[in-house]
């Protein structure tokens, strides 16, 4: 496959993980103004990120059990239509719940395009695979790069409700270019995720997602109140210095495979969660700004090389069933983040940021651990 071939395929993917993220960081810049709009706190304008991850939760067990049948293809372009439809509903919502009720079809059209974009480089031979990995994983950086400042400029000149278009554009050129995507070969039987669950490899690899994921999704969401309440900068400084982490994330992501050549992916995951881990227990206890810039910064890297390398890991696990595996990997994703928002904020409030830091490496260093026992390259498959 030529160069050219590989980024038409390519493209799709990328818009298709953009757009998933763009669905979930289109609320931080536009919180206080729907709240202000909405009548409504900040606190309960927030419970959309929650009912958006319990809908992505519940719909990817359905879209695992029936990717193999409907094919990658068609699961992205639902959920870009569905991306563009739930967009327009949040932004018309005329009330709180109605802006809440709108989040339940974000959720499922995150679900959809999260897991056609991880699944969908199952397509690409081998030797491209990785490469692939890293622009699609790499695209969750975007969304906070582009797409977080671009809604932010769009709220302060214009309104929330039309800041809102940029995830449902993005999604539009994802169903765009859902042509070019191509088909994934495998099983198309129905794989449900009792039977993944099953396989002990593959359930390894999930229970290390979701330890890894509910880490990341914690520090993702308190770093920039720790820097702002802890270290004094403004919101507009923690905005930039969340930037530098994702730009990080991001380079890491693209540029590891080349770097890194052929280390075993399981102990290349293994060693990038254990850096976040000691990374994570630092970033909660230092007192510096630039300090923790550079930690923050750090923990990108380290993030941008686990999350490929991992994904790819669970690409191999059951041969045949690479739409099934994502799908699965989408559920436990957005379950990690779940319950990293809702303990580490419990946790920050009893014990403080210091305490909240070595919960958080702790769980790094668990996933670590389970990575290990994943069994690298293929194996029989689960029954379907």
């Amino acid at each position: 496959m030529d160069a050219p071939a590989r980024r038409s395929r390519l493209a799709p993917l990328i818009l298709a993980t953009m757009a998933s993220q763009s669905l979930l960081v289109v609320l931080a810049p536009t919180l206080v103004a729907i709240g202000s709009d909405l009548a409504a706190s900040d606190g309960a304008v927030g419970q959309a990120r929650s009912v958006t991850a319990v809908a992505a939760i519940a719909a990817s067990v359905t879209i695992t059990a029936q990717i193999g049948r409907l094919g990658v293809r068609r699961v992205l372009r639902l959920g870009a239509v569905l991306a563009m439809l739930a967009s327009a509903w949040v932004a018309a919502a005329p009330t709180l719940p109605a802006f809440l009720a709108a989040h339940g079809a974000v959720g499922v059209a995150v679900a959809c395009l999260l897991t056609a974009g991880f699944a969908g480089v199952s397509a690409f031979p081998a030797e491209h695979r990785g490469w692939a990995l890293g622009y699609v994983a790499g695209a969750n950086a975007l969304a906070w790069i582009v797409v977080n400042p671009l809604v932010g400029m769009l709220t302060d000149w214009l309104s929330w409700r039309v800041a809102h278009a940029v995830p449902a554009v993005i999604a539009l050129a994802a169903l765009v270019a859902s042509r070019n995507a191509a088909p994934v070969t495998g099983a198309a039987s129905r794989l449900r995720l009792s039977a993944i669950l099953a396989d002990g490899s593959a359930r390894r690899w999930l229970m290390a997602e979701l330890a890894a994921f509910g880490a990341w999704a914690a520090l993702l969401t308190f770093v920039g109140a720790y820097f702002i309440g802890r270290l004094g900068v403004s919101e507009g400084a923690a905005g930039w210095l969340l930037a530098c982490g994702a730009a990080a994330y991001f380079a890491a992501s693209t540029h590891s495979r080349r770097v890194l050549g052929d280390v075993a992916r399981r102990r290349l995951v293994a060693l990038s969660a254990l850096t976040m881990a000691a990374l994570m227990a630092v970033q909660f206890a230092t007192r510096s700004v630039w300090m923790g810039l550079v930690v923050f910064c750090l923990i990108g890297l380290a993030a941008g090389i686990r999350t490929p390398a991992s994904s790819g890991l669970g690409l191999e696990q059951l041969p045949g069933h690479p739409g099934a595996m994502m799908g699965a990997r989408t559920a436990v994703t957005q379950l990690g983040y779940l319950f990293g928002a809702v303990i580490g904020g419990a946790l920050i409030t009893v014990a403080g940021y210091a305490a909240f830091g070595l919960v958080l490496a702790v769980g790094m260093a668990t996933s670590a651990g389970l990575i290990l026992r994943v069994e690298e390259g293929s194996h029989p498959r689960a029954p379907a």
